[in-house]
């Protein structure tokens, strides 16, 4: 695994390595985006959007990293250092299937405009290139018309569909799962 920090610069965001000096720019986007995000996630307590919740997390974004089990990305607007998006990478895994799950979020007021997809491209760049893995995989809820569309421009393709995958906003919910192979390494007959 890489050892220095990762930052990621696109032309418009820094894709930042979520550190605990990042704590406060998490708890702004997060209570920003709490009813926008509800939908999408797992059911979060008031604990959850709290500053000292959020240098747990940061801490363990940092720990995961080193450890290289994930890499957690905030995007920060490059002129303001506002916060605009997250970029995970997590269940990392190397050796024979060097592999891992993505997610991502944007914020309410960015979307539509891009954002995700130079975001997620940046970091799925990144996992390619400068990790080294094989196999990207994403899931997303059958009815996240935004993410099906982000995920096929991006060359994902569809491989099925998981019953009561994952419990989002309290309620078990299927997943559509998908993956995008690193163009490179597909076996060529």
């Amino acid at each position: 695994m890489v050892m220095n920090v990762p930052r990621i610069e696109t032309e418009r965001y820094v894709l930042q390595l979520i550190t605990p000096e990042y704590a406060s720019a998490l708890l702004e986007y997060y209570l920003r985006n709490r009813k926008h995000l509800e939908p999408w996630e797992p059911e979060r307590g008031e604990s959850y959007y709290t500053l000292p919740t959020m240098k747990i997390q940061a801490q363990q974004s940092l720990d995961d990293f080193r450890s290289g089990s994930a890499l957690r990305f905030l995007a920060l607007d490059k002129n303001t250092e506002h916060p605009i998006a997250t970029c995970y990478f997590s269940n990392i895994v190397q050796g024979v299937f060097q592999a891992c799950h993505i997610g991502y979020t944007v914020d309410a007021q960015h979307e539509g405009q891009g954002v995700m997809r130079e975001v997620v491209e940046a970091g799925i760049d990144y996992m390619f290139t400068k990790v080294g893995l094989h196999r990207i995989m994403a899931n997303y809820l059958p009815r996240n018309v935004r993410s099906q569309r982000l995920l096929e421009s991006l060359g994902f393709e569809k491989e099925g569909l998981a019953r009561d995958y994952l419990k989002i906003c309290g309620q078990w919910e299927d997943h559509v799962l998908t993956s995008l192979i690193r163009p490179e390494s597909i076996n060529k007959e």
